[in-house]
């Protein structure tokens, strides 16, 4: 299940420069009345090995596989066994079937998954575009989500409680339903499109201390990494079968990733350091719909100590952070920044954090524009966004670019300010959606620099 602990969320500006949206014209208010340009979307990226060990890979692929979220184990081993069937129903979005044939291209390409889509015919796994309203009807904390053996969300509704739908009783993999939000940016639905096709053929659970995986609920990551991919094509390696217990999979592993990723052997193992289910509750409660402020400033509070107490240095003790310094800004930016620096400090010191990195930089650039160091906020934006861009995020890309353009504005290079927010527009079409999206958030930017009212 996708979390409404939304990517696009976490890189919300916030109330950086206290003057309300509503009521203050902006310089972007010419380019809000006119016509936006084409939305972008982004080329395939070249696929880069993970840069971690076979040995952690492995453990990480057991713990993905035989525990749900909850953290109940599982007893056997699924996965779908010959060719995977998909089908579209419902009203997808615009987007969706060009998202959805791209990702099943990688699945196909890099995973070697034998994974088809078809029109027509019962199919193995069958995608349902519906309304937010309709999902959260069902799911109230869920974006998107996927469920064992029904093919529509109203077979669902009268058997969610039934033994059928429960992923624990799962033996092997025949029919799954993946419900898609048909109503939400194109960026969102691509990011559900494939998380959840990945979990309804691969690994069920999600791991917070995974730094480079879509499989993690703090959602940094959207689209598949190489690290998915490779645990995918594992899932689909000829040595292993449904029914399998972790026993017997775990003794075939290492000969699976050291014919897979070769260059694993070459990594050594790190401690694995587990995540405490009172930190996860924590973040979830910060960061989820429904709590109350004072609920949300207890919870990341207890994030931070859980994770002092832990002596975390990695990507965990950056995002606790990361939510603080998001909570925090709108009445203490300078005491956001603090624990922002933090936050980069911990992604400093673990490696393949760039993107984390990335979301830290967008709200640390946007405080330097707010207080006119546009020299600053450009050195910042500059390596985020070739970051966003590797990592196919148009929603972080237009922010960055925007968040640049109103940098160059404050630098006397008017011209090449437009170019670039005019650039930008087309990226947050697919990462905001809607065009009053795309324009709220251009008046949100605008508004952090000295210059942004007239």
């Amino acid at each position: 299940m996708r979390r409404l602990i939304a990517a696009s969320s976490l890189i919300a500006l916030g109330a950086c420069s206290g003057i309300p949206l509503e009521d203050t014209t902006t310089r972007s208010a010419v380019l809000a009345e006119t016509t936006l340009p084409p939305m972008k979307t982004f080329a395939a990226s070249p696929p880069v090995p993970p840069q971690r060990s076979n040995a952690n890979i492995a453990a990480d692929f057991l713990d993905l596989h035989f525990q749900l979220e909850s953290g109940r184990n599982l007893p056997v081993f699924t996965r779908f066994e010959g060719t995977i069937t998909v089908k579209v129903t419902g009203q997808p979005s615009e987007t969706l079937g060009m998202d959805l044939r791209a990702l099943i291209a990688r699945l196909q390409s890099e995973a070697g998954i034998n994974i088809v889509q078809i029109a027509k015919g019962e199919a193995n796994i069958t995608i349902e575009a519906v309304s937010r309203a309709e999902i959260r009807r069902t799911l109230p904390q869920a974006a998107c989500f996927v469920v064992p053996n029904v093919s529509s969300l109203q077979e669902f509704r009268r058997s969610r409680r039934s033994p059928h739908t429960s992923w624990a009783n799962l033996r092997d993999r025949s029919k799954m339903a993946i419900f898609i939000p048909n109503d939400a940016d194109p960026q969102e639905v691509r990011d559900c499109l494939h998380e959840e096709l990945a979990q309804s053929i691969g690994p069920l659970n999600d791991m917070y201390r995974l730094r480079d995986s879509v499989f993690n609920d703090d959602n940094i990551h959207t689209v598949l990494t190489s690290f998915d991919m490779l645990i995918l094509r594992a899932t689909y390696a000829s040595e292993l079968r449904s029914g399998m217990t972790r026993d017997a999979v775990a003794a075939r592993l290492p000969a699976i990733l050291a014919r897979l990723n070769p260059g694993g052997g070459a990594f050594s193992p790190e401690a694995i350091r587990p995540t405490p289910r009172a930190w996860i509750e924590a973040v979830q409660t910060a960061l989820g719909p429904g709590s109350d402020p004072q609920a949300r400033r207890i919870a990341v509070n207890t994030a931070l100590e859980i994770a002092r107490r832990e002596d975390w240095t990695d990507h965990r003790r950056g995002f606790s952070h990361y939510i603080a310094g998001r909570l925090l800004q709108s009445q203490d930016a300078d005491g956001a920044q603090t624990h922002y620096a933090a936050a980069l400090a911990a992604y400093d010191a673990t490696p393949g954090t760039n993107l984390h990195r990335a979301y830290v930089v967008t709200q640390m650039a946007a405080y330097s524009l707010n207080r006119g160091d546009w020299n600053r906020a450009l050195t910042q934006i500059e390596p985020a966004l070739v970051t966003a861009e590797i990592h196919q995020n148009a929603t972080l890309k237009a922010t960055l670019m925007l968040l640049k353009a109103e940098a160059l504005d404050l630098a006397g290079r008017p011209e090449t300010a437009r170019a670039v927010r005019l650039d930008s527009l087309g990226w947050a079409r697919y990462g905001f959606g809607a065009d009053w999206a795309v324009r709220a958030k251009m008046r949100e930017i605008a508004l952090l620099s000295p210059r942004g009212a007239i």
